[in-house]
């Protein structure tokens, strides 16, 4: 009987399938067009013209125009040729057949990838500005305008007061939109919000709420207040990291494009670079990526960022979090003409140790908050011993919601596993069922952790010594403990590349080292949203002005807000001088003037900081710059294989690449990447100076195994804007067989000016290959 109703039901289940309609699957696509031939000039939204040829050229394809109208949710038509929209599979075949098509991809999905840190940058001292600050010399970056695509901005916080700032600068073109309560004022001179892309990947409309600039996830402000910020006094993160807040330019005018909803996707973000463009931004900063890094012509950041540089705006980007994967590079952002920026830690960390009953001690991290009564004992408890009756141990252990009893767990230390939900939810579960502290263990000897802001004082310790503290919990008839955490500064060597932050080499074009350059990005304080935050079950309803978060996203504004203080100093300096001021003057060292290392305490590379260590009092002067333009830019692509369609992508005019095709190893970048050296190669550098007259000599540091020889030996500079050009020959010695990669650098000197680059050299495993 079973067997011929199952039978029948698969009978009728074919029935529907043949008479019911299968119906296409509309997805959300890019339609990059070739060159603007409407105008000359950047055109506004406000062209009917192109408006009206994106719906033609769509209506074409659809037998209809208005339904081209309803498909299209973004015009991008003042400095972005194109529009996104709606489409099926079929569609996109006909558009990407149309000539005037560059190419259609998908809309897809990007990540989001401070008071003590400007002091560890030199900025300040002992909360005095020294004589020789950047800060000083630039103005704070007055007048500089700072654009960032994130997750919007808290406008309310004290980061953006507009108190003593002088009027808008005239050049401004930007708006605020005012929904949800959002007011700009004379330093938060923009704000503005782009959810069609997220509209359109979700498949539904969106209610009201998502119509805001306002930021509820935090990621924004932060990122927005770190480049930017107003100095804010007594700002502190639940009683921790006490001091002044602010950003690297405190004086700039700032402008937020919310792009990032439960995720960042490639039509808005084009739609903010077009915007951001045409409001007339100085440095634009982009704490967002992919996981991995994708071909340039089909990355919407990659697209629209050649399209800031091509209009002066230099364009920061963080590297990412996915941390070193074997031999593969991680870091997402890899375009040469974006500044793009690891994570590595200050010289401030904070313990949190747990003392048991038996006076055995383990560090942990956390926020001097954390503190118990000094010396004072409290019972702990496994939490799988305190568990509800009808949760399963597996939960239980894991502190996960609605899992232990108050009972058990009322005026206790409890004891949980790292895991499945964010630590910070397992402690509000704590906190929820009367714990007065947390002791939280990792499941592996490799993971990692950061300070958090917990719901009670906890302590995060490593997988072994977790199984020293559960040991004494059944050991000891009445097992206790209690938990002291504090703040240590200046004793702790620094930098340290962060665990997360995604490493070299570029896996698209290996002769580009990526990332660029290291700056602080753990722990680091800044405003956040005072909206009310999803955990995974659970509702943060703590409001908080600031926050101690970590990732490259809070590494990238850093350097952001030191592009501004450039920008600011130096208005003629072209987004790559600037850029090659910031890379060329970096250091790397540690505070105790040693190589800085990883996480794991080996030495660190350039795969994993770039150039260094960003340091920017040097950077304002640093002597000569390695400068590129967009032509340079348009020849890199030509020297990487685009094709005609590939290249009217990024720019609106038909280029005619060199007949002779450029060597990528000739690109004049401040690094210098050989990825596959067979026998030997001759490469060429060009400096300009940006300081005064001088006679630069060369030193060299030579890579394991390979021989370098740079001719001339010194340059001899004599007025502002002169240009020199160099060789530099590379040769593997017969007797080195090692195929991995090794590093080494040259330094040009006047004996005040030391121009920094790292070499870097694989040898070829192909002997054929170079």
């Amino acid at each position: 009987m079973k067997i011929i109703s199952s039978l029948l039901l698969l009978f009728s289940l074919l029935s529907f399938l043949q008479i019911s309609p299968i119906l296409a699957v509309k997805k959300s696509y890019v339609v990059y067009l070739g060159r603007n031939s409407h105008t000359s000039k950047p055109s506004t939204l406000g062209n009917d013209g192109m408006t009206e040829s994106y719906y033609d050229l769509l209506g074409s394809c659809l037998k209809s125009k208005e339904k081209a109208k309803e498909a299209i949710f973004y015009l991008y038509t003042s400095h972005i040729n194109g529009f996104a929209a709606t489409l099926e599979d079929d569609e996109v075949d006909q558009l990407s057949n149309r000539p005037e098509v560059v190419s259609v991809f998908p809309n897809e999905v990007n990540q989001l990838h401070t008071t003590r840190s400007w002091e560890f940058l030199g900025l300040e001292r002992n909360g005095q500005i020294p004589a020789d600050s950047i800060w000083l010399k630039a103005r704070f970056g007055e007048d500089v305008i700072i654009g960032n695509l994130d997750t919007g901005v808290w406008p309310e916080s004290e980061s953006f007061n507009d108190e003593g700032m002088g009027p808008i600068p005239t050049r401004w073109k930007g708006y605020c939109e005012t929904n949800d309560g959002v007011k700009c004022n004379r330093k938060l001179i923009g704000a503005r919000y782009f959810n069609k892309g997220y509209e359109a990947a979700l498949g539904r409309p969106l209610d009201s709420s998502n119509n805001t600039a306002r930021d509820t996830n935090g990621h924004g402000t932060h990122t927005l207040s770190t480049a930017g910020g107003r100095f804010v006094s007594g700002a502190n993160f639940l009683g921790s990291a006490y001091g002044t807040a602010k950003g690297g330019s405190p004086n700039a005018r700032v402008a937020s494009y919310k792009v990032c909803w439960p995720g960042c996707y490639d039509a808005d973000i084009l739609a903010a670079f077009d915007a951001a463009i045409q409001d007339g931004v100085d440095i634009l900063s982009i704490s967002l990526g992919r996981a991995l890094a994708i071909p340039y012509f089909r990355y919407g950041i990659a697209i629209g960022s050649f399209q800031a540089v091509k209009n002066g705006i230099l364009v920061v980007c963080s590297a990412g979090n996915s941390g070193q994967f074997l031999s593969f590079g991680t870091t997402s952002n890899v375009a040469p003409w974006v500044l793009t920026v690891a994570a590595s830690t200050i010289d401030r960390e904070f313990p949190s140790n747990v003392v048991l009953g038996n006076n055995k001690e383990f560090k942990g991290t956390s926020f001097n908050t954390n503190n118990l009564s000094a010396r004072k004992y409290y019972p702990i408890v496994y939490s799988v011993d305190a568990k509800v009756a009808n949760a399963s141990a597996q939960l239980a252990q894991l502190c996960y919601p609605e899992s232990l009893n108050p009972t058990k767990v009322r005026g206790k230390i409890v004891y949980c596993l790292r895991g499945m939900i964010p630590d910070v939810e397992k402690s509000l579960v704590v906190a929820q069922a009367g714990g007065v502290g947390m002791i939280l263990a990792d499941q592996s000897a490799e993971s990692s952790s950061m300070p958090q802001g917990f719901f009670v004082p906890t302590s995060i310790v490593s997988a072994i010594d977790g199984l020293s503290v559960l040991s004494y919990i059944y050991s000891t008839k009445s097992p206790v403990a209690y938990i002291s955490g504090s703040t240590e500064i200046g004793k702790v060597v620094a930098p340290v590349m962060a665990f997360f932050s995604s490493t070299g080499p570029n896996e698209i074009t290996p002769e580009i080292l990526k990332p660029d350059i290291t700056a602080p990005g753990v722990s680091i304080l800044a405003a956040y949203t005072k909206a009310p935050r999803r955990l995974s079950r659970l509702i943060d309803q703590r409001p908080l002005s600031f926050n101690v978060i970590s990732g490259t996203s809070m590494a990238c504004p850093h350097v952001s807000g030191i592009a501004g203080l450039l920008k600011t100093m130096h208005p003629d300096w072209s987004p790559a001088a600037i850029k090659s001021a910031i890379m060329t003057t970096a250091r790397t060292c540690s505070n105790a003037r040693q190589p800085i290392v990883k996480a794991s305490a080996a030495e660190a590379t350039p795969f994993n900081y770039g150039s260094g260590h960003l340091r920017p009092n040097r950077a304002m002067d640093p002597g000569l710059v390695y400068d590129l333009t967009t032509t340079d830019y348009l020849n890199f692509l030509c020297s990487i294989g685009y094709n005609a369609t590939q290249m009217s992508i990024f720019i609106e005019e038909p280029y005619a690449c060199p007949p002779k095709n450029i060597s990528l190893l000739n690109f004049n970048y401040p690094s210098i990447t050989v990825p596959n050296l067979s026998g030997n190669v001759t490469l060429t550098r060009t400096l300009k100076n940006v300081g005064t007259p001088g006679l630069y000599t060369v030193r060299v540091k030579k890579p394991d195994g390979i021989l370098v020889k740079v001719e001339p030996e010194s340059l001899k500079f004599s007025k502002l804007n002169e240009e020199k050009t160099f060789k530099v020959m590379l040769k593997a010695m017969d007797n080195w067989f090692d195929s991995s990669y090794v590093f080494g650098g040259l330094t040009w000197s006047d004996g005040v000016h030391h121009v920094r680059s790292p070499i870097v050299v694989r040898k070829a495993v192909n002997p054929t290959l170079n």
